[in-house]
């Protein structure tokens, strides 16, 4: 058994558009596995990496912050023939503005998108592998407001405090029914959600300062852990956060 060969297994990769899940889902595929791609926006570039390395891609469109919408999502997956076994929950949004002025909108639009849609994709998700009598993974992608407060972020730093307690209590659930669920933490990471940051001069050199890498993360710095938590290597690791952040949090 090699530890970290996916061949066989199909992954579903939420927000796998753009990104750290664009990056994610590609390296799933290099490591053997079949993608399915979820989210608002088309996947073309996405589906033509994963595909062009002799991986099936099947792309679902869905808004994850509709209600109810987490079962039609499995449901679509297995009806196109895919079986999920490993889940990635990537997609996310972002709304800045201080404390004293932000909206009750923004909070519930990133609430539902980043931490509600989350947990029920999780539960949809899980039910369908214990039904079919598989194990499964789910990885979680947290962020560096998991563990830090940050600021002009609040309900992103509420969303994402959530998810690392929520990734814990489903591996507490889970784990004896053969599903391990665990979290990446990515560091500051070039993406569309920190474009106003890395355009803003003194904030860009401060958050530099402090990375002991000395760089911003780009997003296929995340795919090692992720084919780490989705392989079999990591079968026995349950309820963790896996900070891949340059070394942000131990400055």
């Amino acid at each position: 058994m090699t530890l970290f060969d996916l061949t066989g297994r199909w992954a579903m990769v939420t927000g796998a558009n753009t990104g750290i899940g664009q990056a994610i889902a590609v390296g799933l595929a290099r490591a053997g596995a079949d993608i399915v791609g979820v989210g608002r926006s088309i996947m073309t570039d996405t589906e033509a990496e994963v595909t062009s390395v002799g991986r099936k891609f099947v792309s679902i469109a869905a808004d994850l912050s509709v209600p109810g919408i987490a079962s039609t999502v499995i449901a679509k997956a297995l009806a196109s023939g895919a079986s999920p076994d490993v889940l990635v929950n990537n997609a996310g949004i972002i709304r800045r503005a201080d404390a004293l002025d932000f909206t009750e909108e923004d909070w519930d639009a990133v609430l539902d998108t980043n931490l509600k849609s989350v947990f029920f994709l999780c539960q949809a998700f899980a039910k369908s592998a214990i039904s079919a009598g598989r194990g499964a993974k789910i990885i979680n992608i947290a962020s560096l407001l998991s563990f830090q407060g940050g600021i002009r972020v609040p309900s992103y730093t509420a969303a994402k405090s959530g998810l690392a307690g929520l990734t814990k209590l489903l591996a507490n659930e889970w784990a004896s029914k053969g599903i391990n669920v665990n979290a990446i933490a990515p560091g500051y990471v070039e993406t569309n959600n920190t474009a106003a940051l890395r355009a803003d001069a003194e904030r860009n050199a401060d958050i530099l300062k402090r990375i002991p890498a000395g760089r911003w993360a780009r997003p296929d710095d995340m795919v090692g852990a992720a084919v780490f938590l989705a392989a079999s290597a990591s079968n026995y690791v349950h309820g963790t956060i896996l900070p891949v952040d340059g070394g942000w949090l131990a400055r």
